[in-house]
């Protein structure tokens, strides 16, 4: 399947000045413990002030894909293997997590990883040591609680009784801030009511275009990532198979099949004809 260019990128290469995305992957293998190659060859671009969803179902490498840009994998004994990982045009493939979160690349973790026994207003007191100073931690706190008032209603509360959503938004919240320049979620969505997914997104989506931060957006659910992405990538087992804008993965036909719910209803026998006919698979 023929992979299509950004918007963005398209336009500016028509008046003869390609920008540098912000975040670029160039052909990236991950391997863990030497032997396992997690994802192959991966390249993919996140624009300047862009917001860009990576889709795909669990265990096709999307996580991994995260932690090769933040840094994570050495602590689960991975490497990029091959390729490049370059962050405003600087290879960042040497350098420590923490490096990289002063960088500006901050990563939310899948599961709401939040200091149960502290206050959300504690909570990002802690999260502000890694960048800038007192001054800074007050306007990043009050610019946190102007977009989930949730969380500021909830402030003194301990965390570990906030909803599944409140811990979310929390999660969110800390990443901030570090006054980041790229925001990466894992899974954002994961066990939560779609209406607050649907709050969720909507001020991300917010945040994306009032402050000017780039997000990348790892997501099993497609329909509510697609609604708030301007551009998205299908990675399969470990690979790049499909990348548009996302007007155009919503109206593709085998995305609508696979990811969007449109296989409901049909027989077992009738969602193996399906899935031969994934052309990325053929």
């Amino acid at each position: 399947m023929q992979e299509t260019s950004s918007p963005t990128a398209a336009g500016q290469a028509a008046h003869g000045n390609t920008p540098t995305p912000l975040l670029s992957l160039n052909n990236v293998e991950v391997i863990y413990d030497s032997v396992s190659l997690a994802i192959k060859g991966v390249s993919l671009e996140v624009p300047q002030g862009g917001m860009v969803a990576l889709l795909g179902a669990n265990g096709a490498g999307k996580s991994t894909t995260l932690k090769s840009i933040s840094g994570l994998l050495r602590p689960e004994r991975g490497q990029v293997s091959r390729g490049e990982v370059r962050f405003q045009g600087q290879n960042i493939d040497a350098l420590a997590p923490q490096e990289r979160v002063k960088l500006g690349i901050v990563h939310v973790l899948e599961g709401r990883r939040v200091f149960e026994h502290m206050t959300p207003d504690e909570n990002l007191i802690a999260a502000s040591a890694v960048r800038g100073n007192r001054q800074d931690m007050l306007r990043n706190k009050d610019m946190v609680y102007s977009y989930f008032k949730r969380l500021y209603q909830r402030r003194t509360a301990q965390s570990g009784y906030l909803s599944g959503g409140e811990q979310q938004m929390l999660a969110i919240g800390r990443a901030l801030m570090t006054q980041p320049k790229l925001l990466m979620l894992d899974e954002p969505s994961l066990g939560l009511a779609p209406f607050l997914v649907a709050e969720i997104f909507e001020i991300v989506q917010d945040i994306n275009k009032k402050e000017g931060l780039s997000v990348l957006l790892v997501e099993q659910n497609a329909i509510a990532a697609l609604e708030v992405v301007s551009h998205g990538y299908l990675i399969e087992n470990g690979r790049i198979v499909m990348h548009d804008s996302a007007e155009a993965m919503k109206k593709n036909p085998d995305i609508q099949e696979f990811y969007l719910g449109g296989a409901e209803g049909r027989n077992f026998h009738e969602i193996k004809h399906y899935r031969r006919r994934k052309r990325w698979l053929t």
